[in-house]
């Protein structure tokens, strides 16, 4: 996917419309913003950009308001902006039709590298490709997934991981920065659909927390998100 694309930002806060603006255009976006909900859809109905930054809250029609809209005649790839922690479930629940979320306050750079991987899906599933066998998280990050060997390397260093573990981990780096729900990651972690405690969870993140830090000292890159669940975060 060239960087030609044409990215559109709807978001009422203006500071976080031009920070976003300005990193996208510094990657070689195409970018137009619209601060209101209302007209933001009409804009959407009438042109079809490559990929939508959509805010949740937002003047005269809410983003998950404008995301069931677009569904309707569109599956342009939707990044939803939120700072409401309570709506992370209802988000996490794919009610919205969104493909990935991010919450406030965010690194640029995150977004868009979130930006990248999302337009390069879009792009193989026009074209009909598939994705690489070996897989890096975005911007160039430490961790590589093998997707032929079922590992995980750090620094190009394999981490000894239970297969439970890797599937876990696989998706924590696909998406970094994004918050899963316990229930998600059991999901993820048994493909049996077997009804098991969701606090399970919290002992595979502990397994997998020990061995990051066995091969990256000081790096935390699991948080843990109140209420919630957890995120990943790429290290530096």
């Amino acid at each position: 996917m060239d960087n030609s694309a044409h990215i559109f930002i709807v978001e009422d806060d203006l500071k976080i419309a031009a920070l976003l603006k300005d990193y996208l255009l510094a990657a070689g976006y195409q970018v137009s913003h619209e601060a209101n909900g209302r007209l933001a859809l009409e804009q959407l109905r009438l042109s079809a950009p490559d990929l939508i930054l959509l805010d949740l809250m937002l003047p005269e029609l809410d983003g998950i308001s404008i995301c069931n809209e677009v569904r309707k005649f569109s599956e342009v790839p939707i990044i939803m902006l939120t700072a409401r922690v309570e709506e992370v479930d209802r988000l996490l629940g794919l009610e919205t039709g969104a493909d990935d979320y991010v919450c406030k306050p965010f690194s640029p750079r995150e977004v868009v590298a979130r930006v990248k991987v999302h337009l390069r899906r879009s792009m193989a599933g026009q074209t009909g490709l598939t994705g690489p066998i070996v897989q890096p998280a975005p911007e160039q990050s430490r961790f590589v997934i093998d997707k032929e060997q079922l590992r995980i390397l750090v620094d190009a260093q394999p981490l000894n991981l239970t297969p439970v573990e890797y599937r876990l981990l696989a998706e924590f780096i696909s998406h970094p920065e994004r918050v899963f729900s316990r229930q998600q990651l059991l999901d993820f972690a048994h493909e049996d659909q077997r009804d098991i405690n969701d606090r399970t969870v919290d002992t595979h993140i502990k397994n997998i927390r020990k061995k990051i830090q066995g091969k990256l000292p000081g790096n935390e890159c699991l948080h843990s998100v109140y209420g919630v669940g957890y995120r990943f975060e790429l290290p530096s």
